[in-house]
């Protein structure tokens, strides 16, 4: 769509991501990752971590599954998706604003890994997101999907 910012992010999983599913069946991931550049000191001669970035992710469908059966807490991954900002007010009625990253695509970073991957057979769940972009209330996963062997349950969402 015009007009919306695309980014690119490669940084570490904070998190194991969380898959539910809306009302309408459709799976969504959401997960943080953190991004922190390294400079070189020169007048101390050593690398140090600069100020880091942290994003919430979502990914939706098929790509959701896909994320909760293979990503895990600190992989190093390669996130592209729309950048999207939020404000809400907390519960001291402060408004906040947020950043967040509408999820394209997701996959592990091979510079220092190495992955095997194995395509999804054709025909996977298509449903489509809800119009309100929402997450919907969470429900228990169905039996035999990689979410219920995780153990998700219907706690409130997030």
């Amino acid at each position: 769509m015009s007009g919306e910012t695309t980014i690119t992010i490669v940084g570490n999983l904070v998190d194991d991501p969380e898959l539910r599913f809306t009302p309408a069946g459709a799976a969504v991931a959401k997960f943080r990752v953190a991004s922190t550049p390294r400079v070189f000191d020169k007048t101390t001669n050593e690398w140090k971590d600069g100020d880091g970035l942290f994003l919430t992710c979502s990914v939706w469908r098929q790509a959701a599954e896909n994320a909760a059966e293979t990503l895990t807490r600190g992989m190093r991954v390669i996130v592209q998706g729309r950048l999207k900002q939020r404000t809400y007010e907390d519960r001291e009625q402060i408004k906040r604003t947020v950043y967040e990253i509408d999820v394209e695509e997701v996959g592990v970073s091979l510079a220092r890994a190495s992955a095997k991957v194995t395509k999804n057979p054709a025909g996977g769940r298509q449903a489509a997101a809800p119009a309100n972009g929402g997450w919907g209330d969470a429900r228990p996963a169905a039996e035999g999907t990689p979410a219920a062997a995780a153990g998700y349950s219907d706690e409130p969402p997030f």
